[in-house]
């Protein structure tokens, strides 16, 4: 019963040393995992890439306007009509299609007469009558030599104001996909010379974050922190930027 119970003991110890190895073990492996999360967390390497390409404007938008004046609404209102027909005929014979011509609402304003203090009576002196056109195409070129060209409209005794054309780009969405990548690809470089340089390599790309998207004329070096988007150049600049962090092998 003796050696029984020493057998017993034996075991015993046995058994608690096995447990005790088994967790310095455990703590072991467990601290040698917790120091390279750590590690993996850690050591990154934060860059800025970017992306630039010179575009063409492939749509405009020209506005334009004309107004009349009269102490009569009617006599202003016929006249108006006049000069709009006046107006389309013009940029039709230009080369204008009918369904590039968006004509606006009239916008009628009365004045009235003044007193000696300069104050307003309830006397109408006249009414002012204006109205809006505009003008959308892919002809870009070709519309805007008309807008310079549409002062010949004053001699026609048309109170006429030409407005500054907008172009736009209309696959603007697909470039930016395109810039978007050739941005990170140059971020990728960036980072890989940067480890170099210091002995290392980079693993895994961790995150990714678009930056500005800026549009601009050509020698333009305008930076807004909410992007720039210029209309009012024919030839454009489009910059695109990200910021990405990469895994430090």
């Amino acid at each position: 019963m003796k050696g029984i119970g020493e057998l017993k003991n034996i075991q015993i110890i046995i058994l608690g040393l096995c447990i005790a190895a088994a967790t310095i073990i455990s703590t072991v492996i467990l601290s040698k995992g917790l120091l390279q999360i750590r590690k993996f967390s850690n050591e990154v390497i934060s860059v800025t890439g970017s992306a630039e390409k010179k575009i063409v404007s492939d749509y405009i938008v020209w506005k334009s306007s004309f107004a009349r004046r009269d102490p009569k609404m009617t006599e202003a209102f016929n006249a108006l009509k006049n000069d709009l027909q006046e107006v389309k005929d013009y940029l039709t014979s230009k080369g204008v299609n009918e369904n590039e011509i968006i004509v606006s609402q009239i916008g009628t304003t009365v004045l009235y007469k003044k007193n000696e203090k300069g104050t307003d009576t309830n006397q109408i002196e006249e009414y002012v009558l204006n109205q809006e056109i505009e003008v959308r195409s892919n002809d870009v070129k070709k519309i805007d030599d008309i807008a310079r060209q549409s002062t010949e409209l004053i001699n026609k005794d048309i109170a006429f104001i030409s407005g500054a054309p907008e172009y736009f780009y209309t696959k603007l969405t697909e470039l930016k996909h395109k810039m978007l990548a050739q941005a990170t690809e140059d971020a990728k470089e960036r980072a890989k010379r940067m480890a170099q340089a210091t002995g290392n390599k980079i693993g895994l790309m961790r995150s990714a974050k678009m930056g500005i998207f800026q549009i601009t004329p050509v020698n333009s070096y305008d930076v807004s922190w909410y992007g720039n988007n210029d209309t009012s150049s024919f030839e454009k600049k489009v910059t695109a930027v990200v910021n990405v962090d990469f895994a430090i092998e």
